[in-house]
């Protein structure tokens, strides 16, 4: 439980955090304000609010639990599943998302198909991160049981709160510069752990003895590639196909909550720099968030749920005052990333749904008004849905798992789109339906036969599939209709010049 110096440091915290996000509430008149802060934001603050949407309290609690389980093989997912894809978004995507102007990823989807794939896009992404709401909702739950004895939905109806007022006022602003603040202190906060933790497990030498002397079980805690018929959901297949090919870069360079923090920087120079900022400072991510499970395990063997290992670890190594310290952290991890989804989405329903099918040409301030609406809306849709994380192994693979219904299909798409002119709207359309439709059968396939895969929760390898049949509908397809003419493709795929009069302009790539 929290002392009273860790409940002094801990509000302190909350208060500052809000008076900081309600501050940059009077910068908000319009949508562009409230959606991409006007294009005024430096790199430095956009690398740092990079980090920590994707970083987040499900990290801390998740990734601990898989490293509790499984070992160091999750730590992929930063090092080979973020910063690879980062440097491609930096010199060749980003730059042209900006220079395009657009909003939102099925913005541009749209523009280059047609009206239907930009509508599926939007939908899949809404979905997930209403979804992956709840999931984070119940990270809070899970971490503050054992700290403060708090019931699981007062819990997630606080978080809820606190976080929706300032991202409900300030917009993309508000998010990204209460961000920076989060990030330095969760750094610190995650460090603490990991310090005090390799302490009393006598350093690293002394935490790889302990768990290498559980029994065959543990042989393969420290192998970061797994062998293809491993049983952990972290083969060395699943990795570099479904992971590093698609996951990935689907994540990183497809993702709203990602790519719109880059859209709303200053100039292009300042959003390739903010993708890179936020490269350098993801690869210390790992150390932060997986070495609590291994410490864990070593102190605390034989937990019945690894996802209540970081908030044991906390509870019982770090003193008074740090506890508070490494709590506020994890609010800070945890608040980003509540904060950047409700952004996100909020603009993907008003510019891609609402605006494009519902309500043309109305005034900025009505589109304002929607977001922060939606905003509300995906607040209690996340509250609701909470406690679906219950039904997977561990917060993390619920996580993997919704993305893998739509990310292989929607970057397939985007990827034919961008770089294969031949890709017809029908080819475009049909890819993406038929990939998420493979993507739905695999999971279902699961949840009747789990054996139907060689490993547990195969997301993985369904995102590779999917990923696979949506490019393959979409050459077929678009092989069999009509091309678009050149004039139609303008500025929309590489190579091809965005004045065809002038022949000037090629889009990068």
């Amino acid at each position: 439980m929290l002392s009273g110096i860790d409940y002094v440091v801990v509000i302190a915290y909350l208060v500052g955090i809000m008076i900081l996000g309600l501050y940059f509430a009077r910068f908000v008149r319009s949508a562009d304000d409230f959606f991409l802060s006007g294009k005024s934001l430096p790199f430095w603050a956009v690398g740092m609010s990079i980090v920590v949407t994707d970083i987040s309290a499900m990290d801390f609690v998740g990734v601990a639990g898989q490293s509790y389980r499984f070992g160091i093989s999750v730590g992929n997912f930063d090092w080979l599943g973020s910063v690879p894809a980062m440097l491609l978004a930096a010199f060749i995507f980003i730059p042209y998302f900006w220079k395009a102007g657009v909003y939102t990823i099925p913005e541009y989807l749209g523009r280059r198909y047609n009206d239907g794939v930009r509508a599926v896009a939007s939908l899949c992404w809404i979905i997930f991160f209403a979804f992956d709401l709840g999931v984070l909702f119940w990270a809070a739950a899970v971490m503050f049981e054992p700290l403060m004895g708090w019931d699981p939905w007062f819990s997630i109806i606080v978080t809820a709160v606190v976080v929706g007022v300032y991202t409900f006022f300030g917009g993309l602003t508000a998010v990204v510069m209460t961000d920076v603040v989060q990030m330095v202190i969760m750094f610190v906060g995650g460090a603490a752990v990991v310090v005090v933790g390799l302490y009393h497990a006598g350093g690293w030498g002394g935490l790889v003895e302990q768990i290498s002397a559980m029994g065959d079980a543990y042989q393969n805690h420290f192998e970061l590639v797994q062998p293809a018929d491993t049983q952990t959901p972290f083969p060395w297949t699943g990795i570099l196909f479904g992971l590093t090919f698609v996951m990935s870069n689907a994540y990183m360079i497809g993702n709203q909550a990602i790519v719109q923090r880059c859209l709303a920087t200053k100039s292009l120079w300042h959003a390739k720099a903010s993708m890179l900022v936020g490269a350098f400072f993801k690869m210390f991510i790992p150390l932060l968030v997986m070495f609590p499970g291994l410490i864990a395990l070593a102190a605390y063997p034989g937990m019945a749920d690894g996802d209540q290992a970081f908030g044991t670890l906390v509870k019982n190594l770090l003193p008074p005052g740090l506890r508070g310290l490494l709590f506020a952290g994890f609010l800070a991890g945890l608040m980003s990333t509540i904060d950047s989804f409700l952004n996100s989405t909020a603009t993907l329903w008003t510019k891609d749904i609402y605006e494009r099918f519902l309500k043309k040409n109305a005034s900025s301030r009505h589109y304002m008004i929607v977001g922060r609406a939606a905003t509300v809306m995906l607040l209690v849709f996340g509250v609701l849905t909470a406690q679906l994380t219950q039904h997977f192994s561990g917060m993390y693979v619920a996580i993997q798992t919704f993305m893998s219904f739509f990310q292989g299909p929607v970057f397939s798409a985007l990827l034919l789109g961008m770089f294969w002119p031949r890709a017809t709207q029908w080819g475009g359309l049909v890819g993406v339906v038929g990939g998420i439709a493979v993507s739905v059968l695999f999971n279902v396939l699961v949840l009747l036969d789990a054996s139907l895969f060689t490993i547990q929760d195969p997301f993985l390898y369904i995102s590779w599939w999917s990923f696979v049949v949506g490019a393959g509908l979409n050459v077929i397809v678009s092989l069999m209709t009509a091309r678009h003419s050149e004039q139609r493709l303008s500025g929309l795929v590489c190579r091809l010049p965005r004045d065809l009069k002038s022949n000037s302009g090629a889009v990068p790539c």
